[in-house]
């Protein structure tokens, strides 16, 4: 009886172990290998919105798609903002060799020259960098599991009884040059769980991974 029991926990805890290690298998980081070249006289890079995907197959039963687009655009807007304060925060205290450019100028800018906000994938990102006068752009995807937007999560909650739900993120953050639009970095995050509930959970969650990481980091 003891050995079937010692024998259950030393599969439960290769399980565990076996979870963990795919789970850091998962995270993936590139760094382009002429990034310092190619880098050495950027100043300002300009943080687009993040394409923000929810999935379907997992929402409340009395939300449409129509409720699910709008939940997707405020939570790119949101994802922007969140990103950019932090971001912004700790090139103020000097601890990344460029800054960002406020994301209100860089979203009325692309607007002018003609570029939508939901559908940047259509140009190419040293278009969108050369009309926004950056060094380089920060951009990326945000895949969820369910929305998290404040004014849909409350009527989830009051309504729908769907706040409870674990939420999962799976987030790629990417850094691409202005002047031909070149890979320079890119970082897969996932996580999941409460704090994933609101994107200022999701952006600390990303960028408490990405700190150390950050290419622009000063030594």
């Amino acid at each position: 009886m003891k050995n079937s029991w010692f024998a259950r926990a030393l599969a439960a805890l290769a399980l565990v172990a076996l979870t963990a290690a795919i789970c850091l298998a998962g995270a993936q980081k590139y760094v382009n290998p002429q990034f310092a070249e190619l880098t050495k006289e950027h100043k300002t890079l300009a943080i687009l919105p993040f394409k923000v995907v929810i999935d379907a197959k997992h929402l409340p039963k009395n939300m449409t798609m129509e409720m699910l687009a709008s939940s997707e655009k405020q939570e790119a807007d949101e994802f922007q903002r969140q990103l950019y304060a932090r971001l912004l925060q700790r090139a103020q205290e000097d601890q990344y060799s460029v800054g960002f450019q406020d994301v209100d100028q860089t979203n009325a800018l692309l607007l002018k020259s003609g570029f939508a906000l939901d559908s940047l994938n259509m140009h190419t990102k040293d278009e969108i960098a050369k009309a926004l006068g950056v060094d380089g752009l920060v951009s990326g995807t945000v895949h969820q599991t369910q929305p998290t937007s404040t004014g849909v999560a409350i009527a989830q909650s009051l309504l729908l009884g769907f706040s409870g739900n674990t939420q999962r993120v799976d987030i790629n953050m990417t850094v691409h040059n202005g002047a031909d639009g070149a890979l320079l970095w890119s970082y897969d995050h996932t996580d999941k769980g409460g704090l994933m509930n609101s994107v200022e959970g999701m952006v600390k969650s990303l960028l408490k991974k990405v700190a150390g990481n950050f290419p622009y980091r000063k030594a």
